[in-house]
């Protein structure tokens, strides 16, 4: 593991096409910025977590369902719990109001 020490507004560079930005140090809490193209899952541990125990467990998802969890793109003010962030209704059990 690469360990890197920044400041406020440093970048750091993955390849030619990740940028890390960091946005803000408030406490304890490191705010970063992240840009890289749109075929990169960019993702909070959590909430990678919490897809692949959905793919584990929710065998029967919806071909819709499985797109969005393979292919997701999150962004986050990190208030989601992201446990259902991508499954349909149907999916989550839930049945449409009529």
């Amino acid at each position: 593991m690469l360990v890197l020490t920044r400041k406020q507004d440093q970048v750091i560079r993955i390849g030619d096409d990740i940028t890390i930005t960091v946005v803000e140090i408030r406490g304890d809490k490191v705010r970063l910025g992240i840009e890289a193209s749109t075929d990169i899952p960019v993702l909070r541990q959590e909430v990678y977590e919490a897809i692949q125990r959905q793919a584990e467990s929710k065998e029967e998802q919806c071909d819709n369902c499985k797109r969005m969890a393979a292919d997701c793109r999150l962004v986050s003010d990190g208030t989601d719990s992201g446990e259902s962030d991508f499954l349909c209704s149907s999916c989550r059990g839930e049945t449409p109001n009529v």
